[in-house]
């Protein structure tokens, strides 16, 4: 890894006004220069099909594919949709783990946060996302899970973070990720 660590954010939200990505923006808040972070949206990826997956790939999913690889580290901000991951974040995901063993995500440190409006807080989704991660041999932060419950709560209008303690657990988590990421070889 080079000193200027490169992070991508991926909500697994499509919705506009979603709560992860809301979290996602406001994690990229708390990395410090020379770290750079982009956000990358998974709207247009078509659900993954294997007649697709070629030379010549949907131009969505080959740009998914580059963002992936220039990235040092990802960050997933998932939604608890039925007690597991949102299918478009599943389907990015399978465009992704493309070839087995040897994909974008393999060795690529990854971490997790969740906002969800129970106050479980999306603990069952990361739960499902570390499994399909470990099958992408996506090594994930190993600390407790960030979860903000009741997230609904924790936001203004405009989107910022105005919850004092979630922000100063996401500075935590954040900080303690990009030292993470940076020192895996």
């Amino acid at each position: 890894m080079t000193d200027a660590l490169t992070i991508l954010g991926v909500s697994g939200s499509l919705r506009q006004g979603s709560l992860n990505t809301m979290l996602l923006r406001a994690s990229g808040g708390y990395l410090e220069e020379p770290a750079a972070f982009e956000v990358h949206d998974l709207a247009d990826i078509p659900l993954y099909n294997e007649d697709l997956d070629g030379d010549d790939k949907p131009a969505s999913v080959s740009a998914w594919l580059r963002a992936l690889a220039a990235a040092d580290a990802v960050l997933f901000a998932t939604p608890e949709f039925n007690h597991s991951i949102s299918g478009a974040l599943k389907n990015a995901i399978d465009w992704a783990s493309r070839p087995a063993f040897d994909s974008v995500l393999a060795n690529k440190p990854a971490g997790i946060l969740s906002a969800s409006m129970s106050p479980v807080g999306g603990a069952r989704a990361q739960m499902h996302l570390k499994d399909i991660l470990a099958s992408t041999l996506t090594p994930v932060y190993p600390v407790p899970d960030y979860l903000l419950p009741l997230a609904q709560n924790a936001f203004a209008a405009a989107g910022e973070l105005t919850d004092a303690t979630a922000a100063r657990r996401l500075q935590r988590y954040v900080t303690g990720f990009v030292a993470w990421a940076a020192n895996i070889s």
